[in-house]
This record gives C-alpha cells, sequence and structure tokens, in this order.
C-alpha cells in the first residue's frame, strides 16, 4: 500500500506485535488510524494498521463564512465545513476539532466544551455579540474564545445613515404608497437634515462613523459617551455631552450603545419625557437599549415623531407587533452587517484571530480569561472580586459628560514587588471601570489593549507595609482624576474620586469613600447616603427598605465627628424601587444619596 506524499505508512507483521504498539504509545489527535484485512489466506488473515500522520490542526466551521476567510484557514489548517449542525451533532463532532466558528445562529454551550474532551483551544464568533457562546464554560475548559468586532462597523453606520435619511423623507411608507397605486404627494411631506442637531449616544467605532457622515449631511453633531477621547471628538467637529444634555436638544437620536445591565432599556417612559416633542429615533445598535413598549407610548403621544429601527428586543419580532406594525415606524430585520464588503472583512477578521490563536499568540480580540495557575488564581479570587467591585463602584460614581481618562490604582502590601504579580487585578479594575457601558469583554489578555483604545490611561503604585506577607495584600485604592461626582462625598482631599476596599475574612469590603471611612461587605448593591450625623438615621433609612421588603445586608456609619457629616453605606440584597430611593433621599439630615449596582 503506498502512502501519499503528505502521510506516513507503517505496515506491522504480527497482530500481536500490533496490539502491543497501539497499548503502549497513545495516538496524537494528528493522526488517523486505519485498520484493514487482506483475506490472501482464510486461515491466516494479515492486517495492516495505516497512520496518516497530519499535523495540521482541524477547524470546524458551522454557519457559512466569506471565502476569504475560508481561503486562510485553509492555509493553516483543515478545514471541516458542516452547516446546520444539530446541538447532538455538533457534541459529537466537536472531539475530533481544535477550533470551532459559528456565528449567531449556533449555540456553543457548556455541553460543547464538555464533550471536545480538552480538545477545543478556540472558538471564533464571526461578528461582535458573543450571547450564544458560555464564556464560563469555555474559561473553565481553557478554551479561548474571539470575535470580529471591527469589521462590521462602515457597514453598520451606512445603514444608521440610510435609515436616519429614509425616516426623514417618508421613503419607505412612500413606496409603498405608490405600489398599492396611491400618489400621496402632500401626505409624505419630510424634514430636513441640514441644520438639525444629532445626539450620537455612543460614540465608539460605529457612533463615531455615523457622526462623521451626519456632518457631511449638514447637521449639528452632539455625542454622549464617558470613554469617548475629546481629542477625537473635536477633530470630527463633535461636542460631547452629558446624557441629559443629549437627550434634550437633539432633533434626531442615533443609539450605538451596547447592551449591558446599564444600558437596557435606558430608552424608557422616564428619558423619553427629557425628550424634545417630535424626536426621531434611529437604532442599529441592540433592541433591549429601547423599552419598546414605552416608545409606542411615545410615538402615540407625539413625543417621537419617527423611529427607524434595525434591532428588536426579540428577533424577529411578533408579526402583529404594534410597534413595527406603527406607521411611524420603519423596520429592517437586523441588516447593520449585510454587505458584500461586511461579510468578507468579517471572515477575514475571524480567519486572522483563529489562526492566530492556534499559533499561540495573544488576541486582542479575545472576550474570555485565560487559565491562570490554579495556585495563584485560588490566593488572589477574593482580590480578584474586590478589584472589579471597585472599578465598578468608581466609575458609578462618575457624573458629567468629561468621561474617564485618568486612573490611579494605589496596592498597599507587605510582599515584596517582585512577590505580587498585579497583573490580574490591573486588567479586573480595568474590566469594572468598562464593561458597565461598553459590550466589550475584558480580561489579562486584551485588559491594557481595551484600555489604551478607549484613551484610559491606568497608573499603579504600591505601598510597601512593615509586618507579615501572609495576605497578598492588605488594601487597594482606585482613585478617578478630572471628573465629577455624582455622589460629591466621594471625592477625596486629593479631588479625585476615590474608593478603597480589602478583603476580610475571604469577603470584599469597601473601606473608604472620599475621605470617609466605611465597612460594607460588596454583596449585592450599595446605597451610600451623605447626612447630618443625628441619632434614629439608620432606623428611618431601614423602615424605607423594609416597607418594600428589601433586605439589608451590612450597614455602616463613617463621620466627621458626632454630629457632624457623615456617609452610611448600606448593603442591599434587592434593587429598591425608584419610589423608595426618592423617600429616602427626602429625609431632611441626608444631603445626598446614590445607588449603585455591584
Amino acid at each position: 500500500m503506498a502512502a501519499s506524499a503528505s502521510s506516513t505508512s507503517l505496515k506491522l507483521s504480527s497482530p500481536s506485535t500490533t496490539a502491543s504498539w497501539l497499548r503502549h504509545r497513545p495516538l496524537s489527535s494528528a493522526f488517523g488510524v486505519t485498520t484493514i484485512s487482506l483475506s490472501q489466506h482464510r486461515d491466516q488473515p494479515r492486517r495492516f494498521v495505516v497512520l496518516s500522520m497530519d499535523a495540521k490542526p482541524t477547524i470546524l466551521v458551522a454557519e457559512k463564512l466569506g471565502e476569504a476567510g475560508l481561503k486562510l484557514l485553509k492555509e493553516f489548517a483543515n478545514v471541516d465545513c458542516s452547516y446546520n449542525l444539530s446541538p447532538e451533532e455538533l457534541c459529537t463532532k466537536i472531539s475530533l476539532c481544535d477550533a470551532l466558528i459559528v456565528r449567531s445562529g449556533t449555540k456553543v454551550s457548556r455541553e460543547v466544551f464538555e464533550s471536545s474532551a480538552g480538545r477545543l483551544k478556540v472558538v471564533g464568533r464571526a461578528g461582535v455579540g458573543i450571547d450564544n457562546v458560555d464564556l464560563g464554560a469555555a474559561t473553565e475548559h481553557g478554551c479561548l474564545v474571539v470575535n470580529a468586532p471591527t469589521a462590521n462597523t462602515v457597514a453598520a453606520a451606512e445603514h444608521g445613515i440610510a435609515l436616519l435619511t429614509a425616516m426623514s423623507r417618508n421613503i419607505a411608507q412612500a413606496d409603498a404608497s405608490v405600489k398599492a397605486g396611491k400618489w400621496l404627494r402632500n401626505k409624505y411631506v419630510g424634514v430636513s437634515l441640514v441644520g438639525k442637531t444629532l445626539a450620537v449616544m455612543g460614540f465608539g467605532k460605529v457612533g463615531s462613523e455615523v457622526a462623521r457622515r451626519a456632518k457631511g449631511l449638514g447637521m449639528h453633531v452632539i455625542a454622549h459617551d464617558p470613554y469617548a477621547p475629546a481629542d477625537r471628538a473635536r477633530a470630527i467637529g463633535v461636542d460631547l455631552v452629558s446624557f441629559d444634555e443629549a437627550l434634550a436638544s437633539a432633533d434626531f437620536i442615533s443609539l450605538h450603545m451596547p447592551l449591558t445591565a446599564a444600558t437596557k432599556k435606558i430608552l424608557n417612559d422616564e428619558t423619553f419625557a427629557k425628550m424634545k416633542k417630535g424626536v426621531r429615533i434611529v437604532n442599529v445598535a441592540r433592541g433591549g437599549v429601547i423599552d419598546e413598549e414605552a416608545l409606542v407610548k411615545a410615538i402615540d403621544a407625539g413625543i417621537v415623531a419617527q423611529a427607524a429601527l434595525d434591532v428588536f428586543t426579540v428577533e424577529p419580532p411578533s408579526k402583529d407587533s404594534k410597534l413595527v406594525q406603527n406607521e411611524n415606524v420603519i423596520a429592517t430585520p437586523h441588516l447593520g452587517a449585510s454587505t458584500m464588503e461586511a461579510q468578507e472583512g468579517v471572515a477575514i477578521e475571524i480567519a486572522e484571530a483563529v489562526v492566530g490563536a492556534l499559533k499561540g499568540e495573544l488576541a486582542a480580540t479575545a472576550v474570555n480569561a485565560p487559565m491562570v495557575p490554579a495556585q495563584v488564581l485560588t490566593e488572589l479570587k477574593p482580590y480578584v472580586a474586590l478589584a472589579e467591585k471597585l472599578g465598578r463602584l468608581a466609575v458609578q460614581l462618575v457624573a458629567g459628560g468629561s468621561g474617564v481618562k485618568t486612573v490611579k490604582v494605589t496596592y498597599a502590601s507587605a510582599r515584596a514587588p517582585d512577590d505580587l504579580d498585579t497583573r490580574l487585578l490591573r486588567a479586573m479594575i480595568t474590566k469594572g471601570l468598562i464593561e458597565p457601558i461598553s459590550s466589550v469583554f475584558v480580561n489579562l489578555v486584551n485588559a491594557d489593549f481595551t484600555a489604551k483604545q478607549r484613551g484610559l490611561r491606568l497608573t499603579e503604585e504600591r505601598i510597601i507595609l512593615d509586618g507579615s506577607p501572609e495576605s497578598p495584600l492588605e488594601s487597594i485604592q482606585v482613585q478617578i482624576a478630572n471628573v465629577e461626582s455624582k455622589f460629591a462625598s466621594a471625592i477625596s482631599d486629593s479631588g479625585d474620586v476615590t474608593v478603597e476596599g480589602r478583603v476580610k475574612d475571604g469577603v470584599p469590603h469597601l473601606t473608604k469613600v472620599g475621605s470617609f471611612e466605611v465597612d460594607v461587605s460588596l454583596e449585592g448593591s450599595l446605597i451610600l447616603c451623605r447626612q447630618v450625623d443625628q441619632p434614629g438615621m439608620i432606623g428611618k433609612v431601614g423602615s424605607i427598605l423594609g416597607e418594600e421588603n428589601v433586605n439589608v445586608s451590612f450597614m455602616s456609619v463613617g463621620r466627621i465627628a458626632p454630629r457632624k457629616q457623615a456617609v452610611m453605606a448600606i448593603g442591599v440584597d434587592e434593587e429598591p424601587s425608584k419610589q423608595s430611593l426618592k423617600r429616602i433621599g427626602e429625609i431632611s439630615a441626608v444631603e445626598e444619596f446614590v445607588y449603585l449596582k455591584l
């Protein structure tokens, strides 16, 4: 039997020798095994084991990918294009694959990672969102997840502008009318874009490209984004403003924010009430950022004149959706990335990311945390949680449209500098700062890259303490410079928003806000109140929360001096209603308060 140029054939004359060889030499997944019987003599069959040795990894492409991307993959690996696999079929195939590429239609569940038996090293998502990939399971099984976040940028921006112009001139409605045999010129009088104010909500890649094009149409463009670099906005001719100012000033609003806990239903009854009457809204971002029932009510009330939507909370929306059927709404079936050029770009971007990851290169588009040595992770685990929560607290205390640019992290430890690797802690602080208002998933691989990309400068400082180095850290302090705060007491003597914490009995605690010492467990969520220090305050606040069945897990009061100012930190297991928070703010001794989600 002849071997091909890329294979090696091994002939073993004795069945016993063959069995022994296979038993003592486990085969790599790169080997294919075939056993052939040749019955020249009925009583003495001869057996051959043919081992085809191929050093190339195997990549399973489970959904259609552009030819340019497939070409790149095939130059490096064996590529198996198997579309429309059932969950069971995917679990069966995956144990033979080193990488998997999907779009949004394939669910990469925990069962998929378990079925891979450790062979699957990379999952590539051809697009931005990774809702269909179980990131926790991927990380537990040592599998890197990468996406393709940039190739769709221009296509999405162009679709946003297309919806903007089509909406302003009633293109879809007029087209349907003419095709129905009508000629209603007076009914479909539009509005001009020149001189109108467009508010771009989310000034990332897509938002900034929409702004460029809108400027070319003669529009005045403003934007809201806490992380938008001011110099980039100025270069385009865009003014960065606060969220409320953007809502109040805009004739048109274009949404380009990710769907996070902070942005879910960010356009709701309350925010619609702050808008100009007759505002027009475009959404090519994520459906969930709009409360769709509230939008229907705002259109019916005349607050919103028109909406042009490419995305919906549930896709596809129901056929009898009041929103879709409204004559003042233009709807498209999630076409933001649907251009031939974008599809090819995504294919190339994800192919390069997957191939790079298989080569062992660090991937800037990684969306899950890499594996960390077990002993290091065990020791740092509570401090990792503390670091992320301090970042989340600090960024939620920032107010205004100036954005977060300069962050200083101070570690207090009795350990020598070379005995404490802070990369993971720094990454988790960056994660806490960025993820609440971004679609980027931050981890050790991409933290510094992500921070730099958003103009965030994070510096670290260490305070060496005397004492036992048994614990890696005594405390972590996070300071955000050159920003205003929605809770003025969070501004320390240095003029920065400051939070500090430490780990107690394995649990992260907040120990300082601004210049006030507190002690509250960072579990659930947090209410901070600055008050006049007087008897009964804890009882008054506790009673309001108790009436709503909100469980208080922890409470601490830090004060300057008796009967002077104090800050009360309250840990709560459930989110209080707006009415309860309003009642807390109306207590005469309460000077300011803020609710923070952890």
